[in-house]
């Protein structure tokens, strides 16, 4: 086989490592000298060497000059080449004499070629010579001629060992490497690490165990890299019995690479070889150590096998190994996880009984535990506990708590602790600010959540997509379509499906639905693939603005292309049509989820139980429920809920107390914020403000605390009732128990005082609302303007107008009716008109 060309890369090493002239002359003196009678001159052999010295030697040589070429001129024109530290070129001149003289290199020839190269850190050169010896000579032979020639080469023996060891390893005789790799060490030469590392895989792909183990005592890591190459050419139970052998041989590992490896298996998503391995340890050694189990637990939480975990937890309790810091915070984190946080916070004081002090870690894992199960209170209690046993909450603590409370609709209380993180000199992160900005845009505090949103870019923060896609929602649901697309541009992040699905999502809202199609098409242009959200997000948009024939089309093409629609898709559909009043289409779409092998949920049945109590089917609404309740189905607070707010809507409320009384009774279920605002807000519209109150009074007793909604609901009930005073006190309590108010509750407020005749007042509720960072929507600009038009003060009706246009509100037909009514023929507004409907 011809030898490849060196790359003009490794022709370059000779420029920077420079050999002393005494090396060459030892490592060419036994090659033989032209003779002085020879035909060919000492020019000619010269013009020859020139002409190898190029990467692509040309062919001006002449041909007679060349016939006269012997095997020892071409040794002496390796000589020339190897004087000038040039190995490359010389393995060049070997191949073209090979191939037009038919002079076949000598051993020597190779062998002080390669030595050369290998000074030279030319290996890729090396490895080819050296292949060639191995072709073309017995082992024996090159075994004596290069290795065994290095001192006299002047070179490194274990280089020399390392790529002999090596290129007999790729060309696949093992027994060779084996040779050559005892040689060495009888000489007590070094191979290289990596060398002796594929020598031992080509033993295992091979299965020569008795020579791997003799191998296994060179390697420093010798257990984690027979391991290793063991499990990726064989099965796990290969593996495991090679741990055995190894432990039967007397080749203990230390525990630490033992760990190694275990840690390696771990995340390499090998947990059952990890586990299985980890109990033979235990049986036969060696001993375990405080990291063998974490790293165990670690990976049965990762895996959600927290059950496991906890196993091998109380093994190594029942070991005397004493769990440390680390074992406790894994462990604890991973129930949090789980939504088992009373099993973690046992768990805390289980380490605390045994002296241990938990850190910041342990604490924030169990804080957000109990965030995540939506029980605010035990994460503030815990957070105080924190505090008195001086450990001090980092930015991820408090970062917590904030998310918490943003969840709970307590974002002034998020606010405040965001205030005092930055006092307190502690930088806030990224979760930090979206978790409040998002906060923020739920609560309809888009202006607070903008300048926290530009804060956050002057503190050299980027907000990532999770920021953006809650900025866009928050102006979609102000209808501040154009906004929400500005922000997308300014974002500068690249258009993704997930991007599209929100502004699709927010035109549907805002029942732009030509839009909403000119969106989609946009995104299909960009290749962007839309996905079952997508679909699902249009099919729900066109179910709720009534275009049901279009949106069951839009699903019948889904199912044509393969997708597989899930239970929310069929959902929107049933929802649209119970919305439109059409319930049994809304059944025949849930027999086409069956047929499909979709299971429905209980949301599908609560949407149908409202359905039928909407149309006034209410003996049907109570049969459902009835047979999901003798189907032994789940019934949760929401189907009770809508039961109660189904009798509530067709006024039988004494019925719909029933129902909540039968709810720590039969299901053992607590009624929630939303059991108790539906019986609130349905005895404030029956003007039984007596009950209302005593139902808004068990809350303050007992739990739910009372949520924005509730207070608005009583607020507005008061205001219809011509109890003004009582209701605004009641909204002055709802501030003081720190429920941030919405447009909604402002709302209601300015409406209730503009027919109080308190204007003034109303004014001043309305810049409230704005200072608060609330952006007033066209009902509350629509109840100021009909307020100040009522009692004759246009100027100021105008005013509120103008400001509305101007903050890019559009005007709905109630506030275009109003403007029509009080300025008729009044010149001081102009085009009122209705608006033209959106497509």
């Amino acid at each position: 086989m011809l030898l490849a060309a060196a790359s003009p890369k490794l022709l370059l090493h000779h420029l920077v490592l420079k050999l002393e002239p005494r090396f060459l002359l030892r490592s060419l003196s036994s090659l033989p000298s032209p003779q002085l009678s020879d035909p060919i001159s000492s020019q000619t052999l010269r013009e020859i060497a020139s002409a190898f010295s190029h990467p692509n030697p040309p062919n001006p040589l002449d041909p007679l000059s060349l016939s006269g070429v012997r095997p020892h001129h071409a040794e002496a024109v390796l000589r020339l080449l190897l004087l000038r530290s040039d190995p490359a070129s010389a393995v060049r001149f070997l191949q073209w004499s090979e191939r037009h003289l038919h002079l076949s290199p000598t051993l020597p020839s190779l062998s002080a070629a390669a030595h050369a190269a290998l000074r030279l850190q030319m290996f890729d050169v090396a490895r080819q010579l050296v292949d060639r010896m191995i072709q073309n000579f017995s082992f024996a032979e090159v075994l004596s001629a290069f290795p065994g020639s290095s001192q006299s080469l002047c070179s490194d023996p274990g280089m020399a060992f390392s790529c002999l060891t090596e290129c007999c390893c790729r060309a696949g005789i093992t027994d060779r490497a084996v040779d050559s790799f005892l040689r060495a060490r009888q000489m007590g030469i070094s191979i290289s690490p990596l060398v002796v590392a594929k020598l031992l895989d080509s033993l295992v792909t091979v299965g020569q165990i008795d020579e791997m183990l003799e191998i296994y005592r060179e390697l420093s890591d010798g257990y984690n890299t027979l391991m290793n190459a063991f499990l990726g050419k064989s099965d796990d139970q290969k593996v495991l019995n090679l741990h055995r052998v190894l432990m039967e041989r007397g080749f203990v590992p230390r525990i630490y690479d033992f760990n190694r490896f275990l840690n390696s298996l771990c995340k390499g998503n090998r947990f059952r070889t990890a586990s299985d391995l980890f109990y033979l340890v235990l049986e036969i050694g060696p001993e375990p150590s405080v990291v063998t189990y974490s790293t165990l637990i670690r990976a049965c939480c990762k895996g959600s096998r927290v059950d496991s975990a906890v196993g091998v937890y109380e093994l190594m309790v029942e070991k005397g190994i004493a769990p440390d810091l680390v074992v406790y915070g894994i462990l604890i984190d991973g129930l949090c996880k789980e939504g088992r946080v009373n099993e973690g916070h046992g768990l805390l004081r289980r380490g605390l009984n045994d002296g241990l002090k938990p850190d910041v870690v342990i604490f924030s894992s169990l804080i957000d535990g109990y965030v995540r199960v939506g029980d605010v209170k035990k994460a503030f209690e815990l957070y105080k506990r924190m505090l008195e046993e001086d450990v001090l909450p980092n930015v991820v603590t408090y970062s917590i708590l904030i998310n918490g409370l943003c969840q709970n609709d307590r974002v002034a209380e998020a606010c405040g602790i965001f205030s005092r993180i930055l006092k307190q000199g502690i930088e806030p992160n990224v979760l930090t600010y979206s978790s409040l900005i998002d906060g923020l845009c739920n609560a309809g505090n888009l202006k607070e959540a903008f300048e926290l949103y530009e804060l956050m870019i002057n503190q050299g923060f980027s907000p990532d997509a999770f920021v953006y896609s809650v900025l866009i929602k928050g102006l979609c649901k102000l209808g501040r379509m154009n906004d929400a697309l500005r922000l997308l541009i300014k974002s500068g992040l690249k258009s993704n499906t997930v991007t599209y699905n929100v502004l699709i999502d927010g035109l549907c809202r805002a029942k732009r639905l030509g839009d909403m199609l000119r969106v989609f098409r946009q995104l299909v242009v960009k290749n962007l693939e839309p996905d079952l959200v997508t679909f699902s997000v249009i099919i729900k948009g066109m179910a709720d603005e009534g275009r049901l024939r279009e949106a069951t089309m839009v699903l019948f093409q889904i199912l044509k292309k393969g997708f597989m629609p899930d239970v929310v898709t069929y959902c929107s559909l049933i929802d649209g049509f119970c919305r439109h009043n059409n319930v049994m289409a809304g059944f025949r779409v849930y027999d086409i989820m069956l047929m499909n092998g979709v299971d429905p949920d209980m949301f599908i049945y609560n949407v149908l139980i409202n359905g039928l109590f909407k149309e006034g089917h209410v003996e049907e609404a109570s049969k459902l429920f009835s047979q999901l309740n003798e189907r032994a189905w789940e019934l949760d607070i929401v189907t009770y809920n809508t039961m109660i707010s189904g009798f509530c809507s067709v006024k039988t409320i004494d019925k719909a107390i029933e129902y909540y009384e039968k709810l720590p009774d039969e299901r053992g279920l607590q009624p929630n914020a939303i059991t108790f605002t539906i019986l609130i807000d349905a005895f404030c519209k029956e003007g039984r403000m007596d009950e209302a109150m005593l139902f808004f009074n068990k809350m303050l007793d007992k739990g739910p605390l009372p949520n924005v909604v509730t207070y608005s609901c009583l607020v507005d009930g008061r205001f219809k009732a011509q109890n003004f005073k009582n209701a605004i006190a009641l909204h002055e309590e709802m501030l003081n128990n720190h429920v941030t108010p919405n447009i909604i509750s402002y709302s209601i407020l300015i409406d209730g005082l503009c027919k109080a005749g308190q204007l003034e007042e109303a004014s001043l509720a309305f810049h409230c609302a704005v200072n608060r960072g609330l952006l007033p929507d066209v009902v509350a600009y629509g109840i100021l303007i009909r307020g100040f038009c009522a009692v004759g003060r246009l100027a100021e009706a105008r005013m509120f107008y103008n400001k509305m246009v101007a903050d890019g509100v559009k005007p709905d037909s109630l506030v275009y009716s109003t403007l029509a009514e009080y300025f008729h023929g009044n010149n001081s507004v102009v085009n009122v008109g209705e608006p033209k409907p959106n497509a």
